[in-house]
C-alpha cells in the first residue's frame, strides 16, 4: 500500500473493497453490517454494541485488542465521548469536558493527523519516534504492533475518529485492513444514527428542560397543546441587574450571570424542580405536586433556600458580589406550546405564574431575599413565617398577603 513521506497513510484499494474478500469473510462482514444497521442501531446500550461489533471482528479473523471512538457531542460542559474496547476487559467509556483554552493533547494525536490528511494512517508504534503522537508511549507499554486511525465526517461537517490496534507482531494483514474498509460505511452511518439521537436527546434537554424535552421527542409539538398541573412555582431574579452590569463588558456580564445561575439551578434539579426558562436575570421553575402539594412546597422552598446559601458563600470569594430575590407560590399552571407558526415556546403560563411574577417584584421593592404566597405558607410544614405585608399587585383585586421565613428575615441584610 501506498504511504506519505512519514510512511503512516495507508492509501485507498484499487478496487471495491467487497470484491477483494474471500467469501467467508465477506458473509460475516455482511453480517456486521447488518447487525449494526439493524439491531445496533435500535438499542440504548451503545457500550454493548460495542461489545458485540469488536467480538464479530475478532470472530471474523481480525486480531483486534484495542478499539476507539472519539465522538464530538453537543453538550453544555462536555465536548466528546470516547468509547473504548479492549479485549478481555470489554467496553467503557468517558467523557471529554469542554475547555475554553487550545486542547494540545488533541493537537498531537493522530487524530488531529488523520483530519488534517483527510486519510486512514497506519502506524507500528514502535517504529516512529515517541514525540510523533502524544498517544505513542501508551501503544508501546501496552504491546500494540500496529495502531490504525480513521477519520470520520459527518452529515453535520463534524469530525470524529475510530482506531482500531493489534499485538500481533505482524499487525494487521492487508486483508484485514480490506475487512475494515469494507464494514466502514455501516459503522459510520451507525455512529452518526447513535450520535443524532443523542444530540436531540441532549440539546433539547439544554434548552428546555428535562419533561419538556421528553414531551417534544414524544410528539407533543403542536401549538396550543397543554397540560394544566398543580405544581411550586419558583421565581427567581437578580437584584439592580441593570445598574451592576452597566459599565461592564459582555465577556463579565455572561460570567456574572453563569456565577448567578450555578447558584439558583442546582439547587432546584436536586429538589426535583423543573427549570423552564431563563429571563435575562430571571428564572421561572416549577416543582409538580403530582406526589402532594405540601411535599412540593418544602422541596420548593428547600431549594429556594439553598440557592440563597450558595449565593451568599459565592459572595464571601468573589467580586461583585450581588443579591437575588425569590418568590414561590402553589397554584395550578397551564404547561404547553406557545407560539407562532414554526416557532413555539414550550412554558408554563398562568394567573397562578404571574402571581408568582409579581411577588417576586415584591422581593424587589421591599428589600427581601425570599417571599411566599398565602397558599404556599399554608402547605408548607417544618418552617416559621410571619407577614411581611399586603399589597396592591398589578392585574389582581385586591391586596395580597405576603409572608417570608423567619429564618430569611433574620439573615436579611440591611
Amino acid at each position: 500500500m501506498e504511504r506519505n513521506s512519514e510512511n503512516l497513510t495507508l492509501a485507498e484499494p484499487d478496487r471495491d473493497p467487497w470484491s477483494l474478500l474471500p467469501p467467508e469473510r465477506t458473509s460475516k462482514a455482511l453480517a456486521i453490517c447488518t447487525f449494526l444497521l439493524g439491531e445496533g442501531r435500535l438499542t440504548t446500550d451503545v457500550n454493548a454494541t460495542l461489545n458485540e461489533l469488536c467480538e464479530r471482528l475478532v470472530d471474523a479473523g481480525l486480531p483486534l485488542d484495542r478499539y476507539a471512538s472519539i465522538i464530538r457531542i453537543l453538550h453544555s460542559t462536555d465536548v466528546a465521548i470516547v468509547r473504548f474496547w479492549e479485549a478481555g476487559a470489554g467496553a467503557s467509556d468517558v467523557t471529554i469536558p469542554y475547555k475554553s483554552a487550545r486542547d494540545d493533547a488533541y493537537l498531537t494525536s493522530p487524530p488531529a493527523f488523520a483530519h488534517q490528511q483527510r486519510a486512514w494512517i497506519a502506524f507500528d508504534p514502535h517504529k516512529i519516534p515517541p514525540e510523533r503522537f502524544g498517544i505513542v508511549a501508551d501503544l508501546r507499554k501496552s504491546g500494540i504492533h500496529h495502531y490504525i486511525c480513521a477519520p470520520v465526517r459527518l452529515a453535520n461537517a463534524m469530525e470524529d475518529a475510530f482506531s482500531f490496534a493489534t499485538r500481533a507482531p505482524d499487525g494487521f494483514s492487508a486483508e484485514d485492513i480490506t475487512l475494515l474498509r469494507a464494514i466502514f460505511p455501516a459503522l459510520c452511518a451507525y455512529q452518526e444514527i447513535v450520535l443524532l439521537k443523542r444530540m436531540l436527546k441532549e440539546v433539547t434537554r439544554m434548552y428546555v428542560g428535562e419533561e419538556p424535552h421528553r414531551r417534544i421527542l414524544s410528539g407533543d409539538v403542536h401549538r396550543g397543546e397543554v397540560t394544566r398541573i398543580e405544581s411550586a412555582i419558583v421565581m427567581a431574579d437578580m437584584r439592580a441587574f441593570t445598574s451592576l452590569t452597566a459599565g461592564m463588558s459582555a465577556e463579565q456580564t455572561t460570567a456574572l450571570l453563569n456565577d448567578y445561575f450555578d447558584c439558583i439551578v442546582p439547587p432546584i434539579e436536586a429538589a426535583g424542580g423543573e427549570v423552564l426558562k431563563f429571563m435575562g436575570d430571571g428564572v421561572l421553575a416549577i416543582v409538580r405536586g403530582e406526589h402532594g402539594a405540601p411535599g412540593a412546597c418544602n422541596r420548593a422552598l428547600a431549594a429556594a433556600q439553598g440557592g440563597l446559601r450558595a449565593v451568599e458563600a459565592r459572595n464571601e470569594t468573589t467580586s461583585p458580589r450581588f443579591d437575588v430575590g425569590i418568590a414561590l407560590h402553589y397554584g395550578n399552571v397551564a404547561y404547553g406550546n406557545i407560539g407562532s407558526g414554526m416557532r413555539l415556546d414550550y412554558t408554563v403560563i398562568g394567573r397562578d405564574v404571574n402571581l408568582a411574577s409579581r411577588i417576586a417584584g415584591l422581593c424587589g421593592s421591599l428589600n427581601r431575599r425570599l417571599l411566599v404566597s398565602g397558599s404556599f405558607r399554608d402547605l408548607v410544614g417544618d418552617c416559621t413565617f410571619q407577614t411581611a405585608g399586603e399589597y396592591p399587585l398589578k392585574g389582581f383585586q385586591g391586596a395580597t398577603a405576603v409572608f417570608e421565613p423567619v429564618e430569611s428575615h433574620n439573615s436579611q441584610r440591611g
